[in-house]
């Protein structure tokens, strides 16, 4: 069984323990059995020895299996802990575009239900061996009692668990396709919390996600689930009724063929009767097995698809903030846009970046800029191209550590709670400063390590990360679409004091933007017009005839901001009252 090819590669020495501690268990249940069977067939061969024997073995049974299941149970746990962590790393370590093609959907599906299911079914296992366990002591009983007997219930159990098994792997096939199921669940219940006011606000949609997708996703996956279940259950009752014919057998046609005293009736009934209760706790939990050799092969079919990177060394030193150029070179990178049949191609690329500069990226909405961005950033690798840092090539090795040339701020950013690996002395008297800056100190504080709240406006929710990319302090900054939830506010402190304060600091600046308003404060100004960079005329190509627009010669330069004593002077601007 993949289950416990599972526990025992966690830790083999352990398991096997736990499992003979469950054997012990259940041979000492059934050892019992023969004892009370013995005193009730002749109370006069009750001796002390025996009372000593049956007084030895109620203590050793609820022992062995308190060892067998807590062992089992703490193994288990700590299996699916380290399994929830190795699938965690490896979505981490997997390239970007791959986590996109996977879905959201199926991979929180796979860290929680998955996981979920496979600690359940290890919680079974314990009790699947010690039943188990009984059940062979009470058929060595019975063989020690009557060997015919023995050779009937055999028989009789040997065609209970082949008509067990059939049923059994149609329910499987049931529960895979639930498994499949659930992941559309899982993608559905994803749109309802993330797409709740688009619901809310369009009456005929919100009736047809409800009563179209999530209900009939939702209803395939219960189906699914019930005909695998009911599947499971019939096997179990009839295996149930395969003991009563057996008990009936016993009682009714054994005295009709061979002599057979009400003591002898009265074991053979009491062994089958003793017998059955494990047994059918043992079928019970076939289905959570089941489930987790379900859970288990998706998981491993998930780490399958997710090709890690290599992974990223722990505690690496912080890339060294000099560098001269950074560059594409013949990047390329290919993708399906969404509503297309055909690929949409980003490139080749030609680009080349240079410490303390502002770059706007600019261009229509789906002319590859974010792509563009990702590719620089190294989230992306480049299909086709090199992307090189001071004339050397970023190899797969070397990409997370080029990463952490940057911080970033995406149209579609995450806020952490929690200023994670940011930590020193300094942190909070910085931080208190940028949130006076960024007009939050009213509304947030920065308390051992962490914001004091994130239940703000999507605005406010943007500049809190924006905060989180002052604090990383990082030699280059990429900005997409940063401004577009501002009021004027705030893009002009953003474009006339955060943007030229950032500069004056040594920091290289790479914003997306349409604000065509501010071109001015660029240094340079690239366009992308269907995945590519627009020529430029002759009189701006740069020295190394790049297509990269001068933002200078478009536009009259603007003054930039004050900037004093290596931190931003605010500038005045127009008062606006408090959000």
């Amino acid at each position: 069984m993949e289950l416990l090819r599972f526990l025992f590669r966690s830790a083999p020495r352990a398991v096997g323990f736990a499992i003979l501690a469950g054997i012990i268990s259940g041979g000492c249940s059934a050892l019992l059995l023969g004892i009370i069977s013995l005193t009730l067939s002749n109370s006069e061969s009750a001796s002390s020895n025996v009372i000593w024997l049956f007084a030895g073995l109620c203590v050793v049974v609820p022992v062995t299996r308190f060892v067998s299941e807590s062992m089992l149970m703490r193994i288990g746990q700590g299996a699916v802990f380290e399994q929830r962590l190795k699938l965690s790393r490896r979505i981490l370590d997997a390239p970007l575009r791959q986590l996109e093609q996977i879905g959201a959907h199926r991979l929180m599906a796979a860290l929680t239900d998955d996981v979920s299911s496979i600690a359940m079914a290890v919680l079974m296992i314990p009790l699947a061996t010690i039943n188990s366990a009984v059940v062979l002591g009470c058929l060595i009983y019975l063989g020690w009692l009557s060997w015919g007997t023995l050779m009937v219930v055999l028989a009789f159990m040997a065609v209970g668990i082949f008509t067990y098994q059939l049923p059994l792997l149609k329910a499987m096939q049931w529960l895979r396709r639930a498994r499949e199921s659930e992941d559309a669940v899982f993608r559905d219940l994803r749109a309802l919390t993330e797409g709740n006011k688009e619901l809310k606000l369009h009456r005929r949609r919100r009736a047809a996600f409800l009563d179209e997708s999530l209900a009939g996703h939702a209803a395939r996956y219960r189906d699914q689930n019930v005909f695998g279940q009911s599947i499971y259950i019939a096997a179990s009752s009839w295996g149930q009724i395969l003991f009563f014919i057996v008990i009936g057998l016993i009682l009714f046609m054994m005295p009709q063929f061979k002599p057979t005293t009400p003591q002898e009736l009265t074991g053979y009934v009491i062994v089958l009767f003793y017998m059955m209760t494990p047994l059918q706790v043992a079928l019970n939990g076939v289905p959570a097995l089941g489930r987790a050799a379900v859970a288990l092969k998706k998981i491993n079919d998930l780490g399958l698809s997710l090709e890690a990177e290599p992974a990223a060394r722990a505690g690496a030193a912080a890339p060294a903030a000099s560098w001269r150029r950074l560059e594409l070179r013949g990047v390329t990178h290919t993708y399906r846009r969404e509503g297309e049949d055909g690929e949409f191609k980003v490139g080749p690329l030609d680009f080349a970046l240079h410490p303390g500069e502002v770059v706007f990226i600019i261009g229509g909405n789906g002319s590859g800029k974010t792509t563009f961005a990702k590719l620089l950033l190294g989230l992306y690798a480049p299909e086709e191209g090199s992307l090189r840092l001071d004339g050397t090539d970023i190899t797969d090795e070397g990409r997370d550590d080029y990463r952490q040339l940057f911080s970033a701020v995406y149209s579609d950013f995450y806020l952490f709670e929690r200023l994670l690996g940011l930590e020193s002395d300094e942190l909070a008297a910085a931080a208190r400063e940028y949130l006076s800056l960024l007009k939050l100190d009213n509304k947030v504080e920065v308390r051992d390590g962490a914001l004091s709240t994130t239940e703000l406006s999507q605005g406010q929710r943007k500049r809190l990360a924006l905060l989180t990319a002052y604090l990383e302090d990082r030699p280059v900054y990429l900005f997409d679409e940063w401004a577009a939830d501002q009021d004027p506010f705030f893009k002009e402190v953003f474009y006339h004091q955060l943007l030229p304060g950032l500069k004056a600091r040594g920091k290289t600046v790479v914003v997306i933007s349409h604000d065509d308003r501010y071109y001015h404060v660029a240094d340079r100004i690239v366009k992308l017009e269907e995945g590519r960079i627009t020529p430029a005329p002759e009189d701006f190509l740069d020295a190394d005839g790049r297509h990269e627009l001068a933002a200078a010669a478009l536009l009259p330069a603007r003054p930039e901001a004050p900037y004093a004593g290596g931190r931003i002077e605010p500038e005045p601007v127009p008062a606006r009252p408090e959000n």
